[in-house]
């Protein structure tokens, strides 16, 4: 909810922001995770990692959801497969993945 105040009268008006729920599989190791990472952390978006050296039992998880892929970077936006470092950035130089990440 936002809040505004115009002279002492309180309009509260509801606001919406469509935040898509990004999440990476990582590992602290990897220089490819990093570079996803810094890649988000760059376009300011705000994602969740999940570091598989502390959640081991994620691994399967991650290999199902991304169709048998064993390596890390991984990175899922709401539920979807996009895929790992290589093709994100892939996507980030052909103008894509901006639309994809609704930003």
């Amino acid at each position: 909810m936002l809040f505004i105040s115009v002279l002492g009268v309180c309009m509260i008006k509801k606001v919406e922001i469509l935040m898509n729920k990004i999440k990476i599989y990582t590992t602290p190791y990897c220089p490819y995770c990093l570079r996803i990472k810094n890649l988000m952390k760059k376009k300011k978006i705000i994602f969740e990692e999940i570091d598989l050296s502390i959640k081991p039992e994620k691994f399967d998880e991650m290999i199902s959801k991304s169709n048998g892929a064993r390596t890390v970077p991984q990175m899922f936006i709401d539920g979807t497969y996009i895929g790992d470092c290589d093709h994100v950035h892939e996507l980030d130089n052909k103008g894509k993945l901006d639309k994809i990440l609704g930003i």
